[in-house]
């Protein structure tokens, strides 16, 4: 897919997947603006030519809209936006805290609600606007101890329609991405008996996010995609 000129921030851009798709993007000719909560990208990780924007607290509606004007201003407008911020915690209620709860809404939901916010008016004027969230497989069917996270992710499926149907007459598509689990180092390290190969891996992802932010994706909105690997 072709993405020459298009402008593309991204959200949670210096974890292993966020890495992967500000790479694959810009190797697709977007140009990207990679957000992040921490204050710099790993030492081990190239995020090429983006404009890098760490530090920064999405879930603070001000910290939001400064960042994404920014990053407006450095790209010269906004005409996509991919949500990829988020945590993830194992927790039963029983012996679990309200805390993680509050914790993963805002994260996983709130941030992706305050970008989405801060962008649209760029979004919107560009005429052609896209929006991918990333939501879970686990948020459809959530296990013991998954509660708090499959809460939050199935939050990030709703905010997904419901925006898709509020901007379906403004030209912006809205979509999210429903991975299982992802093969990244966190992950290997939590379990390690695994069967890594069967998980999906984040270029895989990003290829994903690429078609859905092409012109040959126009007609799809409001799609709430698995992207399952072998799980």
């Amino acid at each position: 897919m072709n993405l020459e000129g298009k402008r593309v921030a991204v959200t949670g851009a210096f974890g292993s997947l966020g890495v992967a798709v500000v790479n694959t993007l810009q190797a697709a000719g977007a140009r990207v603006a990679a957000i992040d909560r921490a204050d710099a990208p790993p030492a081990s990780a190239s995020l090429g030519n983006a404009h890098l924007f760490g530090g920064v607290d999405l879930g603070a509606a001000d910290a939001a809209q400064t960042t994404l004007t920014a990053a407006a201003q450095a790209l010269g407008g906004i005409d996509a936006l991919v949500n990829i911020a988020g945590a993830f915690r194992w927790e039963k209620l029983e012996s679990g805290s309200l805390d993680t709860w509050d914790l993963l809404y805002r994260i996983n939901l709130r941030t992706a609600v305050a970008a989405t916010k801060a962008a649209l008016p760029f979004l919107i004027e560009s005429r052609a606007g896209r929006i991918v969230n990333i939501g879970a497989m686990g948020a459809t069917k959530a296990a013991a101890g998954m509660g708090a996270y499959a809460a939050s992710k199935a939050g990030v499926a709703k905010l997904t329609e419901a925006l898709a149907e509020e901007l379906k007459d403004r030209g912006i598509t809205v979509n999210a991405l429903l991975p299982s689990t992802i093969d990244t180092p966190p992950n290997r390290a939590d379990m390690p008996k695994a069967d890594f190969e069967r998980w999906v891996k984040p270029t895989q992802l990003a290829d994903v996010i690429v078609f859905l932010l092409s012109d040959q994706a126009s007609a799809i909105t409001g799609a709430l995609i698995p992207v399952a690997g072998r799980v």
